[in-house]
């Protein structure tokens, strides 16, 4: 049991009882990446440059008319943002008829998988507010959560184990007024240490470049980039506009 500002908050299993919040903080841990997204993809010299070549031309067709510029440079960031929000939510929307739609038997029946939820005791009642997962992979099994196709074995971070087994990490959330507080880290250290007791040689996960926090979490573990992509599940064209870069990180154990 951790303390942390009067709160205290443990990790453990996942229970089936767990289910409603656990969807609801998997649903909005994915979704609030949307508007990061989108005003990193804004603010891209290519798209400022866009956007002010819209309304430009919104201006002159309008005769003029600021309104009309002002109506052009918004259904652009209408665009962008649409893209944004189509790629995480299509990520939501698979893996919650794949994997989360049985986390006991996608992870607790599973022996080399794990999933687990911190617990928060706050005024005598508790509550989840984080949680994290592991799949257990073997060499060659590599599938790509954000693209939903399989990538092959390609160039290898580390030797695996001897049955050629690693481990995924998904699902890292932590509810926002817990974050800045350690729990992220000791989910991370969780997993990492039902890696070891299940004699992995390395934890991987994907983490898109708007969660910058969680990056700079993960590199503080040692988990460092090994790949990078902007193929997701959705419309290639949203993927270029949106500009999200999917990284693949690893860190040997």
């Amino acid at each position: 049991m951790a303390q942390k500002n009067n709160f205290q908050f443990s990790i453990r299993e996942y229970r089936p009882s767990d289910e409603p919040e656990v969807m609801s903080l998997f649903r909005d841990g994915v979704l609030e990446h949307v508007y990061p997204a989108f005003f990193s993809a804004m603010s891209h010299p290519d798209h400022v440059g866009i956007a002010l070549s819209i309304s430009m031309a919104g201006y002159v067709l309008g005769g003029s008319s600021y309104f009309q510029a002002l109506l052009f440079g918004s259904a652009w960031a209408g665009l962008l943002y649409y893209c944004c929000y189509e790629i995480y939510e299509d990520y939501m929307t698979r893996r919650l008829s794949t994997d989360m739609a049985d986390i006991r038997a996608n992870y607790l029946e599973k022996p080399d998988s794990g999933f687990w939820v911190a617990e928060a005791d706050t005024n005598g009642q508790s509550k989840v507010v984080g949680m994290v997962a592991v799949t257990g992979k073997t060499t060659g099994e590599r599938f790509d959560d954000w693209n939903g196709g399989a990538m092959g074995e390609g160039p290898e971070f580390a030797q695996d184990a001897g049955d050629g087994s690693y481990g995924e990490m998904s699902h890292t959330i932590v509810v926002f007024p817990w974050r800045r507080q350690n729990l992220g880290s000791q989910l991370t250290r969780k997993a990492l240490d039902f890696c070891k007791e299940r004699g992995y040689a390395r934890l991987v996960l994907d983490v898109t470049s708007p969660q910058s926090a969680a990056i700079s979490l993960y590199q503080k573990f040692g988990f460092v980039q090994t790949e990078c992509h902007r193929n997701t599940h959705a419309n290639r064209w949203f993927s270029k506009l949106a500009r999200i870069n999917v990284m693949r990180m690893e860190k040997l154990i």
